[in-house]
């Protein structure tokens, strides 16, 4: 394998990769949210991409729980559509958007991809310390889910709904649109995968015929063992899947051991891909990452399948030892101070 070599920016400490991490997505996000023609952006009073006023919502998360009902999950998935922009205009030249228009422009959402672990800490530290993280026009997606119930500590839902979207100021942000598994399905981990790929083609394909979801950023982690999201080395089959968007994995080698994961195609056609590693415990299988891409982690897969589109954010301790061009990180969307002060949960 002849991987081409990712970015990397390194960091002193943890404090600085959440800070990074954070104006990344936010850099991500204003990105996908002003894909939209200017001149709809701005006729009809509708917001441009740098508002920070979202849709308003419930946030449309179940409450944890040891069980839901089919129909329940369904349900929790499907937040409120944005309000109507006003249209009344004292300018006769400007015309207002016609409804197709403003109906292209409330759907225009930011689509990101969390796996779970390290990760949900980082952002947790990383963008609660923002005001322009528009929440009520995120769409988030799981890139991995282990099988056990929402309230369990394993649960990378129920991790991310306790640290991140449990402490979302909606009234001020919006409320994301949240979509994870079907929880009555953990018992069965093939069909818990085939409903969540369903779930996928309706949000990414709806009436088109698309071939991979692309999502406009996909945030992983890198476990000591060489993991990514349910991804494991020496898997295979999960790893050369090219048809399937979602793969049931049992048997895991470790954590728990029935898991569904979007698989390596998938995480390869999003327009972004980051991996957000930090720790001295990670410095041997990132040297092997860096070093050795022909010993075929997946997170090498990646580096390959993503190339020119792959950054990685990590501390000096995972770097111990690895020989790699660091480079420093420019913030994008910095344009106030972040809070030094730490966000509880």
């Amino acid at each position: 394998m002849t991987t081409t070599v990712p970015k990397v920016f390194a960091f002193h400490e943890f404090t600085g990769v959440a800070e990074a991490v954070a104006d990344h997505v936010v850099n991500a996000q204003n990105l996908a949210l002003s894909k939209e023609p200017f001149a709809i952006r701005n006729g009809g009073g509708a917001s441009g991409s740098g508002s920070t006023q979202a849709a308003n919502g419930s946030l449309a998360v179940p409450q944890l729980s040891g069980h839901v009902s089919r129909q329940a999950s369904t349900r929790s998935i499907s937040g409120r559509e944005p309000s109507t922009p006003a249209s009344g205009s004292s300018n006769p030249n400007i015309r207002s958007p016609s409804s197709s228009k403003l109906k292209k422009i409330k759907e225009k959402r930011f689509k990101i991809a969390l796996s779970g672990g390290s990760l949900i800490q980082v952002l947790h530290e990383g963008l609660f310390k923002r005001q322009d993280v528009q929440w009520g026009k995120w769409d988030i997606y799981f890139a991995d889910e282990r099988l056990v119930p929402f309230d369990s500590p394993e649960s990378n839902f129920g991790l991310t709904k306790r640290k991140i979207l449990d402490l979302i100021d909606t009234a001020t942000y919006g409320s994301p649109r949240v979509f994870h598994i079907n929880e009555a399905l953990i018992e069965d981990p093939q069909e818990c995968a085939d409903d969540y790929e369903k779930l996928l083609i309706k949000g990414f394909a709806g009436r088109d015929s698309v071939k991979l979801p692309m999502f406009d950023l996909f945030l992983l982690g890198c476990a000591p063992d060489g993991h990514i999201a349910s991804l494991f080395p020496n898997f295979q089959e999960n790893l050369r899947e090219n048809l399937a968007w979602v793969v049931s994995v049992t048997d895991a080698p470790s954590g728990p051991s029935n898991r569904i994961s979007l698989t390596i195609p998938v995480i390869c056609h999003s327009h972004q891909v980051t991996f957000v590693v930090e720790g001295a415990t990670k410095a041997p299988v990132v040297k092997t990452i860096m070093e050795r891409p022909e010993k075929g982690l997946p997170s090498s897969i990646v580096n390959e399948g993503a190339a020119g589109r792959v950054a990685w954010f990590v501390d000096d301790d995972a770097l111990t030892d690895v020989f790699v061009t660091k480079k420093k990180y420019k913030f994008l969307v910095h344009t106030q101070e972040p809070e030094r002060a730490h966000t509880e949960s």
